[in-house]
């Protein structure tokens, strides 16, 4: 497939993709915690918490450098196995079909690299919840 986006283009667009999608799934684990059958919902709402304002911190700067790129993400097509985006940067688009477990795989990946972040920083603080 050529590329009509620059690597850099694309490697910011993805990130603020996926980094949407990690999102969406914290604010799910928020949502299933709180209401959920926990004995102690105390430190996985905190952990939770705190990836949320690391992530939405994050989406925030991509969005900056993407808005001064023209960078533009769109969803175009969803089914069963794949999803389709449109990459649009200022005069060039492209069209990316991603395989729905590996969407699934990359967002665990960023999930898992926000837990650690989070805990890593903040263990002395953890400790007291």
């Amino acid at each position: 497939m050529m590329s009509y986006l620059t690597d850099d283009e694309l490697q910011l667009a993805s990130r603020f993709l996926f980094l949407s999608m990690t999102i969406i799934v914290i604010e799910k684990d928020l949502k299933t915690v709180h209401n959920g059958p926990f004995k102690l919902k105390r430190p996985y709402i905190e952990i939770l918490e705190r990836m949320h304002t690391k992530a939405l911190a994050e989406r925030r700067q991509l969005r900056q450098k993407m808005n001064q790129s023209q960078i533009k993400v769109t969803l175009l097509q969803k089914d069963e196995l794949f999803s389709t985006f449109l990459f649009v940067g200022k005069t060039k688009e492209e069209q990316r079909n991603y395989f729905n477990p590996s969407i699934k795989k990359r967002v665990q990946s960023i999930f898992w690299d926000l837990l650690r972040e989070t805990v890593a920083g903040s263990e002395d603080d953890l400790v007291g919840i």
